[in-house]
């Protein structure tokens, strides 16, 4: 198939920024004349992707396509409905997770539609790769999709219950059109032991751009946000979801004993903490709300002396944080809350780890940033996290997409 289009479906690609549109941008640019196929959309400046030579898809093409993905819509009104119906804990268990199952339904719905499209849009692609995928129904949308495809599980947040089990047991033939790519092994075990008779492999899922911060970009940013060459500054990036661990944060930041400057970006953030490092004595806060630009995050990476990631103990998906700060060559400040991830960043020097949800650690490895700064990450630096360019990654699918196609050449992949 050399020669012959990707095709990569991201059905978030109308949400804000980060390293899902960014590995999509930057694998649509590894292989001219990829297909992009998102149901909702872009929600960023179609740029980098309209210079890439990239074709977009951004609705159904087809009948099926379209019937598949008004079928999605109303499933996710139902989804959204019922949410807001059970939303009190007094219901039972059951009924609370509905609403959950409804929406797994729904993301199968509408990867089936973009299969659909795909189909229609790139019959000889060189490979059919869903790059935000359900952690549920895998068969089903193999099937309904009508073309075997690769997809990327990052998390596995919502499990099957009975009537999804059941909808996925009628499916079950479908899975044998379907490889699941695990950015970790620890989401490889955990789609493993509810689908043991699924294809999987681990693979990382964000890929080197080649596209380092260079030294007069961190001038630019530190004048920006008005920090002082011989202060030092952390970056706190992302969203504060549940498995971000905000609150040893808190805690280390007001035992410091040396002035830092702290950079927080992202969507949704806590107002009321934010106030409370304002008052801290020896925290300077920048906040930057999200979503923002690309352009602007790399602003707030530049002006750091490193980026700042705490993750709540056991948390094992892939952190698009800490390979965003090792492929700009930002150094790392990064809780042990991954053994896999921790027993890769030992011993380099561009990376300090500190003991998951204990806040003394954390302030110690942050005053210490006064008197001596980790060094930055190389161009070498990303392969120790198994993250590859974007031109290994586009190969890698491609090939993985061949042998998964090879004994269903009967079923014209």
């Amino acid at each position: 198939m050399t020669g012959s289009p990707l095709v990569l479906i991201e059905p978030y690609a109308h949400q804000g920024g980060g390293h899902h549109q960014r590995t999509l941008t930057a694998l649509a640019a590894a292989r001219p004349k990829s297909l992009v196929v998102a149901p909702a959309g872009m929600g960023e400046d179609l740029g980098p992707l309209a210079r890439s030579g990239a074709r977009l898809a951004a609705g159904p093409a087809g009948p099926a396509a379209s019937l598949l993905l008004a079928a999605a819509r109303a499933a996710e009104r139902v989804s959204a409905a019922g949410q807001r119906a059970f939303a009190s804990r007094s219901w039972p268990r059951g009924v609370r997770r509905f609403p959950h199952q409804v929406t797994l339904l729904a993301r199968c719905l509408t990867e089936a539609a973009c299969l659909r499209t795909a189909r229609r849009l790139a019959p000889r692609a060189a490979a059919v790769v869903i790059l935000s995928a359900s952690e549920a129904l895998h068969g089903a949308a193999a099937l309904l999709g009508g073309v075997p495809h690769l997809r990327f599980v990052h998390e596995v947040v919502t499990t099957e219950d009975r009537p999804v089990r059941w909808l996925g047991r009628l499916a079950r033939r479908g899975e044998k059109r379907v490889t699941v790519l695990c950015p970790t092994a620890d989401v490889r075990d955990q789609v493993a032991a509810r689908f043991p008779r699924l294809r999987g492999e681990v693979r990382p899922f964000a890929v080197d751009d080649g596209r380092r911060l260079a030294d007069a970009e961190r001038d630019s940013a530190r004048a920006a946000f008005t920090i002082p060459t011989d202060a030092r500054a952390v970056c706190l990036v992302g969203g504060w979801w549940p498995y971000k661990d905000i609150a040893t944060v808190d805690a280390a930041l007001a035992r410091l004993t040396s002035p830092l400057h702290v950079l927080v970006c992202g969507t949704p953030l806590d107002n009321a903490v934010l106030d409370r490092w304002h008052r801290l004595p020896h925290v300077r806060l920048h906040t930057v709300p999200g979503p923002v630009a690309d352009e602007v995050l790399r602003l707030v990476y530049a002006a750091a002396d490193a980026a700042l990631v705490a993750r709540k103990p056991g948390v094992g998906k892939e952190s698009g944080l800490v390979m965003d700060a090792v492929r700009l060559g930002v150094p790392l400040i990064v809780s042990a809350h991954d053994h896999e991830l921790s027993a890769r960043l030992t011993g380099q020097p561009w990376a300090r780890l500190f003991p998951a949800e204990a806040p003394d650690a954390l302030a110690e490895s942050l005053d210490k940033l006064t008197a001596e700064a980790p060094a930055r990450p190389g161009p070498t630096a990303p392969a120790v996290l198994d993250m590859h360019p974007a031109p290994e990654q586009a190969a890698f699918l491609t090939d993985t997409y061949t042998r998964l196609c090879r004994p269903l050449a009967k079923e014209r992949c």
